[in-house]
């Protein structure tokens, strides 16, 4: 089957494999190493070799933006490169306009702008105060070389800020206030800082100090994608008797959604690391649980979509910037789950939910489960899976593009079938 004609359809159904899973995968490489790499990169004037660089379109969006000498640069639905861009355009003075799709006109960028602003950039917003469209009017030079930003709100912030921070004439003293949420991203974006040579650290708990001085060109290779990967360890879990090993990846892994070895490891999945990757192995399931995804909130997605269909109570916490992704992820989770009977529960102050999963031998009530994915690449994967238990409608499939366009065609050479 093409693949690419598959994508363009508006729906897919997929049907679990005739026979138990046993399969080799090769992931696609990590979107966020990719585009942290990208930045790095820019600032040394593209003399770095990078290697194995993501093919999700955010990242080739990256690169293509990157090159580009057109004063409007639009990052389409990426994020990433859109707060990635936003401090790379604002510190190196170019004379930028940012915009992106409806979605990512609605997706807030202040604490950022905020930030930039401190430190010496001029920032307009075009449209509505707060969010894209912005233009980057140039930089003359640093007046503080001390800020602080909410560390609750989202890490691409802090990233962007601490990235471009070595070529400030006095450096940067970043003070995190608040909880600080995904700190393993904020981990990775140092570690991949330091590996290019800049002086960068966290020195206290809730302050990263990043010294002046410039990035050394040098040859990385990206690894691949653990978020790509927590959709295969959903599949081992709802297969009994499968056996996925999984290309690429690496036990000293910078990407926080390695996470989701430990995680899976009470949910039905033995992991064991190899030279080239892991191998995942079903194994027995625990019947509640509790997660903090406070570190890793893009696999609360592939979680509650897999202790739903699978009978598995779950308190979860830390799901707060879900919000503010390509779509509200809680209440696209909240609405297709109630589909099949279960629920994802909120409680009052908005800090706490609870999987209550789908009654016993759910699936007989049905032929199969419509899923809508709402523009969001990870609501597609999330519940792609539960074809193991019954067939799944899955609309708009092409939206998978965003991070693994080989999706479909990874769940094919698995066995499943695809119409």
């Amino acid at each position: 089957m093409n693949t690419d004609n598959l994508k363009q359809q508006e729906q897919i159904q997929v049907r679990k494999p005739k026979s138990t899973i046993n399969s080799s995968i090769l992931l696609p490489s990590s979107k966020s190493e990719s585009n942290r790499s990208l930045i790095i990169d820019a600032l040394t004037g593209h003399q770095c070799q990078l290697i194995n660089l993501s093919e999700a379109r955010d990242t080739q969006t990256m690169i293509r933006l990157l090159k580009s000498e057109g004063k409007i640069l639009d990052v389409l639905d990426a994020g990433t490169t859109m707060r990635f861009l936003t401090s790379y355009c604002a510190l190196t003075n170019k004379l930028k306009t940012l915009t992106g799709t409806e979605r990512m006109q609605e997706r807030p960028i202040k604490i950022l702008v905020d930030a930039l602003r401190e430190i010496g950039a001029d920032i307009d917003y075009l449209n509505q105060e707060g969010y894209p469209p912005i233009e980057s009017k140039g930089f003359t030079g640093q007046k503080k070389s001390e800020i602080s930003i909410p560390g609750d709100v989202s890490s691409q912030y802090i990233s962007a800020l601490i990235m471009v921070a070595p070529y400030l004439n006095n450096g940067l003293n970043l003070r995190l206030t608040g909880k600080i949420g995904s700190k393993p991203y904020i981990e990775m974006t140092l570690q991949l800082m330091r590996q290019f040579g800049a002086d960068a650290k966290f020195i206290s708990d809730d302050t990263i100090q990043v010294k002046p001085g410039t990035y050394l060109p040098s040859s990385y290779q990206i690894e691949s994608d653990w978020s790509g990967a927590s959709y295969w360890f959903s599949i081992v879990s709802l297969m009994e008797g499968s056996k996925v090993e999984l290309l690429g990846l690496r036990k000293n892994s910078l990407q926080g959604d390695i996470k989701i070895v430990e995680i899976m490891s009470k949910l039905g999945v033995k992991s064991t690391f190899v030279e080239d990757g892991i191998i995942l192995e079903h194994c027995a399931t625990k019947k509640e649980t509790s997660i903090d995804f406070s570190d890793c909130p893009d696999l609360a997605q592939t979680v509650i979509a897999l202790c739903a269909a699978k009978g598995i109570k779950c308190e979860m916490t830390g799901l707060e910037s879900l919000r503010i992704k390509e779509t509200d992820r809680i209440a696209a989770m909240q609405t297709e789950i109630q589909r099949f009977g279960a629920q994802l529960i909120e409680n009052d102050s908005k800090d706490k939910w609870e999987v209550i999963p789908a009654p016993t031998n759910w699936e007989k009530n049905f032929n199969y489960i419509d899923f809508d994915t709402y523009d969001d690449h990870r609501m597609a994967m999330a519940l792609a899976p539960l074809a193991i238990v019954l067939p799944v409608n899955i609309k708009e499939p092409i939206v998978v593009n965003k991070s693994y366009p080989r999706y479909w065609e990874n769940l094919l050479q698995a066995g499943f079938e695809i119409k």
